[in-house]
């Protein structure tokens, strides 16, 4: 609904480039000060600390981290805003073609900065929560962003128009808001359990901090988890480098295929990751490595249960998705092709994308950081060589296909090293589960092709009420036949998510 609404009301621009390129900055830093590099550390810390050291040993260090987290952020976001001419000029400086929507990036970037320091703390919530094994709130946590974005489109866009200001700085408020409510949500949530953080105020408290030996440990595996995502990060700021650089609103175009490539990757990637993570860090951390293997086995059997058809439908059913979701008020045809293109790019990598998901935590739930860092260095290298050899021909869906490529090479990767080292050991009966999903994946595919090429569903934007019709008794038909192919041939999900 948030990428629908901006789509319609904005579609793609050189302000709507300004917005993702503003919006992507506080999100790089994000994923070193939060869900990235400091999450990576701080939970096999924490499960590791709770399963040795009990809780109350646990609680006194979160709030030895959650000081040095605190001031750490708050820190960064002021020099953040103050750099925000520097940060957008070397993430898109391309832009600098259209003064007014690099004048608007810088400015847009300075509003929402300081969101990294609210996402720093939900994180750190987050980590503390799926320890305790309290999964819903923090799952729930990002809905909230949504609304304040929905909300700041359909409320206060219009009124910035009134007063004759850009309606697309509505946007930036509404992040921010978002960022706010995600991070109260997370106190009530805490205080329930006796693990809300205390934060030290003074010189001593933040000197006490830094010296827990939890918090140097943190810092310790942070180290090699920096370098790691600072290389995603650095491939994410040389594909936005290069967009800016192509037709105007390939900034926008690789945005809203991303959100569309985001929704299956998190909703079993992302979920799946933040579940196996601390249990595969306290199997680790007893001993318990038969445990371990057979948690790791079920999360790549959910991958490939849910992920492989998801792949295949961004695939061949990429412009009918992009059509139902966006293809409305200031979203061209024009937009909805290009859109199609860059989905197409990542579907090829979705298995790939989710796949990293839970093999990584299979890493760094034996504090083993170093390894997953190193493939991610030389997938980079690869990803960029995928650029120079896709990009003059595809533009920015080269872009896209490069990522989707890179991801199938880290998951493959990733899982070589662990079936080498012998830490994974796949469990009996892939041969037949692998069988049964590829068998129902590709009635499905055969399916929506089919849908995809019988339906005009860009010509269908006039009657929209009919194509989302058409779209859900597809989408239906299509789950119907998915798990009934399954169920035919023997595969029981309730037997399955038991395990």
């Amino acid at each position: 609904m948030r990428e629908l609404l901006i789509a319609s009301a904005f579609g793609a621009s050189a302000l709507t480039d300004a917005f993702n390129v503003a919006f992507r900055i506080p999100n790089l830093f994000r994923r070193l000060f939060a869900e990235g590099a400091f999450s990576q550390a701080f939970v096999p810390v924490l499960a590791a600390s709770r399963a040795r050291h009990g809780d109350q040993a646990t609680k006194d260090a979160i709030d030895n981290v959650a000081t040095a987290l605190a001031w750490s952020v708050l820190a960064l976001s002021v020099l953040g805003v103050l750099a925000a001419p520097w940060l957008v000029w070397a993430l898109a400086s391309g832009l600098q073609q259209d003064v007014k929507g690099y004048q608007s990036a810088v400015q847009m970037t300075r509003w929402m900065f300081p969101y990294i320091a609210f996402m720093a703390m939900v994180a750190l919530s987050a980590g503390i929560l799926n320890t305790w094994k309290r999964f819903a709130v923090p799952a729930a946590t990002p809905v909230l962003l949504n609304l304040s974005v929905v909300g700041a489109v359909l409320v206060l866009s219009p009124w910035l128009a009134g007063q004759g200001i850009e309606p697309v700085y509505a946007l930036p408020a509404g992040v921010m808001l978002g960022g706010l409510l995600q991070l109260l949500v997370q106190i009530p949530a805490l205080n329930r359990l006796g693990l809300l953080p205390r934060i030290g105020l003074g010189p001593w408290a933040l000197v006490r901090a830094w010296r827990n030996p939890a918090t140097r440990n943190i810092l310790r595996l942070m180290a090699p988890a920096l370098l790691g995502v600072g290389v995603a990060q650095i491939s994410l700021l040389i594909n936005t480098q290069i967009a800016s650089h192509l037709a105007t609103g390939s900034v926008s175009w690789l945005s809203y295929a991303d959100r569309l490539m985001e929704f299956p990757t998190a909703l079993l990637g992302v979920a799946l990751g933040a579940v196996l993570m601390p249990q595969l860090a306290a199997a680790k951390a007893m001993g318990d490595a038969d445990r371990y293997a057979a948690m790791l086995d079920w999360g790549l059997r959910l991958v490939l249960l849910l992920a492989f058809p998801c792949a295949a439908a961004l695939l061949v059913f990429a412009e009918p998705l992009v059509s139902v979701l966006y293809h409305y008020g200031a979203f061209t045809d024009r937009d909805v092709q290009q859109t199609t293109l860059s989905l197409t790019g990542y579907g090829i990598g979705l298995l790939g994308l989710v796949a990293i998901k839970v093999l990584a935590p299979g890493y760094y739930a034996s504090q083993d950081i170093r390894t997953p860092v190193k493939i991610a260095v030389l997938v980079l290298l690869i990803t960029q060589l995928f650029n120079l050899l896709f990009v003059p021909w595809l533009q920015h869906a080269g872009l896209a296909l490069s990522i989707g490529l890179g991801a199938l090479v880290n998951a493959l990767w990733l899982l070589m090293g662990l079936l080498r080292r012998g830490s994974y050991k796949p469990q009996p009966g892939w041969w037949r589960f692998g069988l049964q999903v590829i068998l129902a994946t590709s009635l499905v595919t055969a399916l929506l092709w089919w849908a995809a090429h019988h339906l005009h569903w860009v010509g269908m934007r006039q009657t929209p009420w009919l194509r989302i019709g058409w779209m859900l008794a597809v989408l239906l038909t299509s789950a119907l036949l998915y798990f009934g192919t399954l169920w035919v041939t023997g595969l029981r999900l309730k037997a399955f998510l038991k395990r």
